[in-house]
């Protein structure tokens, strides 16, 4: 039986790096808003216990596909001859911020948890998610996260009904590059949960990601003429809020032809948040 489910993008309302761990991983907080931009992850179920994905990932082999090593780690769980082959529709942009590959393996999980009637509960699923990658929790967890440690340690706040403006630079940010870069400042100072307020904080990778990558210096530039405009995650991406659909369908109307871009909703839950409980 064919199944389809979508796996949203994320924007970080801002990114805060405030410390490095003795093995190298940065302590980061942040506000994690899932939107309603999304690939969408086709699965098929099969009795064989195979794990297969039907076509291509440009640039990503199936042994490395975040999305397929889902499955096999959820897998271990399952019934014996549990299977499925796998197709992804990718819609958001690869290397842009916006958590592309980490909500597929989320979704991935998500829905097989249901399928294969797993049936492990949030916590458990969060878990085994972080064995993939510290941004695929956030998407297990499933609704607006205020997060810390190196994004695994997430505990919910509220965020103002928004709609965003999002653009799309035409280059793929290398993520451990600017983590490693070496004017990355890395003490910015810990933020105590509160609520979420819009502006609050900062993204402290734009700097550097803007002086390493001009086009997407261009973009925040161009987007801040209409509202306060933000890197999401390591970048591409770019953003900015705003309180209605008009208001930011009227901004990305004004998009010159060099640039593209797409309007998106916040999302208070996940779209498969009730596929596992606790």
């Amino acid at each position: 039986m064919s199944h389809c489910f979508p796996a949203p993008a994320k924007l970080n309302l801002f990114l805060h790096v405030v410390g490095r761990r003795a093995d190298g991983y940065h302590l980061l907080q942040s506000i994690f808003r899932l939107i309603d931009r999304a690939d969408l992850v086709h699965l098929d179920l099969r009795d064989d216990g195979v794990i297969a994905r039907q076509g291509d990932v440009p640039g990503v082999p199936e042994a490395q596909d975040i999305a397929v090593r889902a499955a096999h780690l959820l897998k271990s769980f399952a019934p014996p001859g549990a299977g499925v082959t796998l197709r992804l529709d990718k819609f958001l942009p690869m290397g842009g911020g916006l958590g592309g590959g980490s909500s597929d393996a989320a979704t991935v999980l998500l829905a097989l948890n249901r399928l294969w009637q797993v049936n492990l509960s949030r916590p458990e699923l969060q878990t085994l998610a972080l064995q993939l990658g510290a941004d695929v929790p956030v998407f297990i967890f499933g609704q607006t996260a205020f997060a810390e440690g190196v994004g695994e340690i997430l505990h919910p706040v509220d965020a103002a009904p928004a709609w965003y403006v999002v653009l799309t630079p035409p280059v793929q940010v290398p993520t451990a590059s600017i983590f490693t870069a070496p004017e990355l400042t890395r003490d910015t100072p810990a933020l105590k949960i509160a609520p979420f307020s819009a502006g609050m904080g900062r993204n402290d990778l734009q700097q550097v990601v803007m002086v390493r990558h001009p086009e997407v210096a261009s973009h925040i530039n161009w987007l801040g003429q209409f509202g306060e405009a933000r890197m999401t995650g390591s970048g591409a991406c770019v953003f900015a809020a705003f309180e209605s659909e008009s208001a930011a369908q009227a901004v990305l109307q004004r998009l010159p032809g060099s640039m593209q871009g797409f309007v998106a909703q916040g999302l208070d839950r996940h779209p498969l948040y009730d596929f596992c409980a606790g």
